[in-house]
């Protein structure tokens, strides 16, 4: 199949590399404001370049990846949609959630796929622990821990435009709490604090943030985030159950030192880069998207889906702001 990738920054080029390498794909079709990225894409992976949206849609595509600004996603995904092209777009929706669900409304109805990028759910980690709580074999859950620390802030100009850390960081965790245990988040407080970059601050961010979920069905959800994290990229996940309890992320590039006597786990050398933790989730994805494309599964990661884990970071965000419980209701209403 020939799939159009719309944006060659840093993830539109990582895609770009993935999707040459499967079997499926027999060739790229790129585009991307800046030219030259596009045209260095291409002379990497031996793909085509044009020169806007339009004409990669005109191109003979059989499915569109979009990594561009966050800003240009819900044109590019109705264009997409309109041009009856499967399409998969790198998460948020939408710059804010009332975007978002314009464009929810304007897809209704409409028979072609959306897949947003949530790579967690094709981590095989994740995917076990999705498999392992739905069996019951960990008996009724009551506590989740979900954590993401990365090793360092991303500059100040993506920070502004960032949303908060909310809704671009911690935002992966509400979504894997939500496929992982199959339940709701009824409600949530959150706190944050900031002991680093000055610049988080001065956009009205926190560097450092705790929230605890509570799920419909009574279970606790403790999801911590940072941009600081010494050590390297750190992601995880606990899941307690009444009748056991597993963790994903527990391996030997680990970013977490053990000073008990005599340990020496982790040995390796820790993750540093989110594409170092989930270079085969992102594979798994992208083939996921070109059997979608193929018609022969469902959207794996639909904009309903993408859009309940923008309710929590709106949530989340309120509570951090407000100092108070704030229920996903509130904000789905406000």
């Amino acid at each position: 199949m020939r799939i159009g990738i719309l944006g060659l920054g840093r993830i539109g080029a990582f895609h770009a590399e993935t999707l040459s390498g499967l079997d499926a794909v027999d060739s790229l079709v790129l585009t991307d404001p800046f030219a030259d990225a596009a045209k260095a894409a291409a002379e990497r992976f031996g793909a085509d370049v044009v020169d806007s949206p339009e004409a990669l849609l005109a191109a003979g595509v059989d499915g569109i990846v979009i990594a561009a600004a966050t800003d240009a996603h819900p044109a590019l995904i109705l264009a997409g949609v309109e041009a009856g092209v499967p399409v998969f777009c790198e998460k948020p929706v939408a710059r804010t959630m009332a975007e978002g669900v314009e464009v929810l409304k304007a897809v209704a109805g409409r028979d072609v796929p959306i897949q947003i990028g949530y790579n967690r759910r094709f981590d095989a980690g994740f995917v076990n622990a999705r498999a392992a709580v739905r069996s019951g074999e960990l008996g009724t859950l009551h506590t989740v821990r979900s954590t993401t620390l990365d090793p360092a802030p991303p500059p100040a100009a993506y920070i502004a435009a960032s949303g908060g850390i909310f809704r671009d960081c911690s935002v992966h965790d509400f979504d894997i709490i939500r496929w992982v245990t199959g339940r709701e988040v009824t409600e949530v407080y959150a706190v944050g604090g900031n002991r680093g970059a000055e610049y988080i601050k001065e956009a009205g961010d926190a560097d450092t943030t705790g929230a605890i979920l509570t799920l419909d069905d009574g279970t606790l959800a403790v999801v911590s985030n940072s941009r600081h994290n010494g050590r390297g990229y750190d992601v995880r996940m606990e899941i307690h159950g009444f009748q056991d309890s597993i963790a994903v992320g527990l391996e030997d590039k680990l970013p977490l030192r053990s000073v008990e006597p005599g340990v020496t786990f982790p040995a390796g050398t820790p993750h540093d880069f989110f594409m170092d933790r989930f270079t085969d989730a992102y594979r798994a994805e992208l083939t996921a998207f070109t059997e979608v494309v193929a018609g022969t599964r469902p959207s794996p990661c639909t904009i309903e889906d993408a859009l309940e884990a923008g309710w929590i970071a709106d949530a989340c965000t309120l509570s951090l702001h407000e100092h108070r419980p704030v229920t996903i209701e509130e904000v789905r209403q406000a």
